[in-house]
C-alpha cells in the first residue's frame, strides 16, 4: 500500500493510505540503519510503502524517491541531521522584529538551507501589531525591502489582527507548505487562521528571556480548507546548517553568487581576496552586511559536520 506521511512522533508516523484513510506504523528496522546520522529517516511529506503485518502494527517499509526535502542539524547531536519536511513546493519562514525577536542569522541560515535542497522559500513577518515605534516600523520596512531585492516574497502581517494574513493564505494556496520559526513567533496562531478546526494550542513568550516557548512537539500535515496542506513543525530555537561544502556557500546566497561571476579569480571565497567584487559590493552597500556576516558565519561552521547529501 501506497501512502503519504502526515504526522511523526518520533516513536511512529501516521500515514494516510490512497483511499483516505490513515494508519499509525512504525518504521522496518533497516531504514533506522540506513539513516544513522538522521534522527527521523521518515518525514512528513514522504511517500511511502505501507506493510500490512496482519495483527501486528502496519510497517513503512519504503520510501519513495523525494523531489527535495530539508534538514538542519541536530541541536543536541551536532553529528546527526534531521529531516524536517519532504515533497515541498514552498518553505516559509515565520519572523518576528519583536517578542521575540528572529535574528537574521536564523533568517539567512533557513533561506540558505531552501536554496540548497531546491525548495522556494518565503518570509512571513508577524506580530507586526507590536510594532510601536518608529524605529521598529522603519526596521521592518529594511528587512523586507533587503529581502524582496534578493527575491524572496515577504509578508507583513498579524495573526492577531488579521492584517497581511489574506496576502499568506494567498501564497498558500494548493501548495504543500512547510511552516518553520523560532518558537514564539506565532505559528500555532496562523495555523488556526488557516485551519479553523486545527485547534494548535498556541504559547506564550517568556517575559524574562523574551523568547518562545514550545507548543508544537511533533510535525505534522494539515490540509487547507481550500487546497494545499501545511506542514507544522516544532519552533525551533537555532538552524545548524549542514552537508555545505565551503566552496559552495556562496551559492545559497542568491545576490552573493551573482556578483561572484565579477571576482577575479574563480576560487574565491569572498574573504581577503584581491579583486573580490562581493567585498567591493559590500564595502558599496550593494550586498546588505547581515548577509554577509551570516555567509561568513556558516563559512566558520566545523568541517568535521559536514556531510553528502544521504538521500
Amino acid at each position: 500500500m501506497k501512502g503519504l506521511v502526515i504526522k511523526n512522533t518520533g516513536s511512529w508516523v501516521t500515514v494516510r493510505l490512497e483511499d483516505g484513510s490513515a494508519v499509525n506504523c512504525k518504521m522496518r528496522g533497516v531504514l533506522r540503519l540506513k539513516g544513522m546520522r538522521c534522527t527521523n529517516p521518515v518525514a512528513v511529506g514522504d511517500l511511502v510503502q505501507v506493510e500490512d503485518k496482519g495483527g501486528e502494527s502496519p510497517v513503512v517499509g519504503a520510501i519513495e524517491p523525494r523531489k527535495n526535502y530539508i534538514i538542519r542539524r541536530s541541536s543536541n547531536l551536532s553529528k546527526e541531521f534531521q529531516i524536517i519536511a519532504a515533497n515541498l513546493d514552498q518553505a516559509v519562514l515565520v519572523a518576528t522584529i519583536l517578542h521575540p525577536e528572529t535574528s537574521t542569522t536564523f533568517i539567512d541560515r533557513f533561506l540558505a538551507t531552501a536554496e540548497a535542497y531546491q525548495v522556494p522559500a518565503v518570509l512571513a513577518f508577524n506580530k507586526i501589531d507590536l510594532l510601536i515605534t518608529e524605529e521598529s516600523h522603519e526596521y521592518l520596512a529594511e528587512m523586507k525591502a533587503m529581502y524582496e531585492r534578493i527575491g524572496y516574497p515577504v509578508v507583513t502581517m498579524s495573526a492577531t489582527t488579521g492584517e497581511g494574513t489574506d496576502s499568506l493564505r494567498e501564497l498558500l494556496a494548493g501548495k504543500m507548505s512547510l511552516l518553520s520559526g523560532n518558537s514564539g513567533v506565532g505559528k500555532s496562531s496562523i495555523i488556526n487562521l488557516m485551519v479553523p478546526d486545527a485547534h494548535v494550542r498556541v504559547g506564550d513568550v517568556s517575559q524574562t528571556h523574551h523568547k518562545g516557548m514550545h507548543t508544537t512537539t511533533f510535525s505534522e500535515l494539515l490540509d487547507l480548507p481550500g487546497g494545499g496542506a501545511i506542514i507544522d513543525t516544532p519552533g525551533v530555537k537555532a538552524f545548524g546548517t549542514i552537508d555545505f561544502e565551503r566552496a559552495e556557500v556562496a551559492h545559497y546566497f542568491p545576490e552573493i553568487f551573482k556578483i561572484s561571476s565579477d571576482c577575479r579569480f574563480n576560487n574565491c571565497t569572498h574573504t581577503h581576496e584581491p579583486g573580490c567584487a562581493v567585498l567591493a559590493a559590500v564595502e558599496a552597500g550593494e550586498i546588505s552586511p547581515t548577509r554577509f556576516t551570516s555567509y561568513l558565519s556558516i563559512l566558520d561552521e566545523d568541517p568535521n559536520n559536514k556531510y553528502r547529501k544521504p538521500f
